[in-house]
């Protein structure tokens, strides 16, 4: 079986091994290397659950000829720093000779539209991945519609400014794959505010740290930070997320620059001790206002049981 592609990237001649294994642009090797083995257990005939043998046989196509090449493209550093550049370049070079576009499904509308399009297209990605190769007969699909994605997001990190609500509906529209659409464009309401996004980052944040899942929470965070750098919480809480990484000067960068902010940041001013005790050496102008009646813990503000409260504790990653 031959596979062919026209929509997205592949429109212009390029083979989108992203959208293969419906990983961000931006994804790193141990991500990608992750998905790949998801996807592959999937598709291999010794683990494939399909119930024919015409499924079986498709499901061993898409990988040989569609997963396999992807994941060999870039789980390399040189291959997938190539392949890279490449698709910045083609970013650049749309949107500069504002090339148009029809968008046929509205998660990739959206996408084009709002102020927020890295939040939306991350969301939409990692939706669509859960139910991406459930059905092989509609694969297919479902990767023109990922390539739709990366089109718009290279489009836009390259200053692309598309038309609100200007893009056609077309005949091309996936109706084979509308509730996996449905799904990933529920991740982001149009009219959600920054605030609240900003929000959404720093409770998933707070959830994946109180599982001591650092890296993931760190992640969120400078996701909040991009949208709002101003954000003494999120300073504060990335500062702890480094600390407990044993990074102890970027921690204090970023507690310094919640101070900056809010100098009443009861988490920096905690952490700012923390330091102290930890380097034997008191920063200039930190003061511990800790209430007595805490015993010296940090009060807990969330509501969510005592998050805060052991905020500094457990094992350090």
């Amino acid at each position: 079986m031959s596979f062919k592609f026209n929509r997205g990237l592949f429109k212009y001649d390029f083979i989108d091994h992203h959208a293969v294994l419906c990983v961000p642009v931006d994804a790193d090797i141990k991500d990608i290397r992750k998905r790949y083995l998801k996807i592959a257990r999937h598709l291999h005939p010794d683990s494939c659950v399909a119930q024919s043998d015409i499924e079986k046989q498709l499901a061993n196509e898409l990988l040989s000829k569609l997963v396999n090449p992807a994941y060999e493209k870039l789980s390399h550093e040189k291959t997938r720093t190539e392949y890279i550049l490449v698709l910045s370049h083609m970013g650049k070079r749309l949107a500069q000779e504002s090339v148009s576009v029809d968008l046929s499904t509205d998660v990739a509308r959206q996408l084009a539209s709002s102020p927020h399009f890295d939040h939306i297209y991350k969301s939409a990605i990692a939706k669509i991945a859960e139910t991406q190769y459930d059905s092989f007969q509609k694969a297919q699909n479902i990767i023109a519609l990922i390539s739709e994605l990366n089109l718009v997001y290279i489009m836009r990190s390259a200053g692309k400014l598309f038309a609100a609500a200007s893009q056609p509906v077309t005949k091309s529209t996936i109706s084979t794959s509308q509730s996996t659409v449905q799904q990933a464009s529920a991740t982001q309401p149009p009219t959600q505010t920054e605030e609240s996004i900003v929000l959404q980052y720093i409770r998933r944040a707070q959830e994946l740290m109180a599982k001591n899942q650092l890296t993931q929470a760190r992640v969120e965070l400078q996701y909040a930070l991009k949208l709002e750098p101003n954000n003494s919480r999120c300073h504060s809480l990335i500062a702890v997320v480094y600390l407990k990484q044993n990074l102890t000067t970027t921690a204090k960068v970023h507690f310094d620059r919640a101070l900056q902010l809010d100098p009443k940041n009861q988490i920096a001013l905690e952490g700012k001790r923390r330091i102290e005790q930890m380097t034997g050496h008191k920063p200039s102008g930190a003061k511990h206002t800790a209430s007595p009646n805490t015993g010296g813990q940090l009060p807990d503000k969330s509501g969510g049981g005592g998050l805060f409260g052991g905020l500094f504790g457990g094992k350090k990653k």
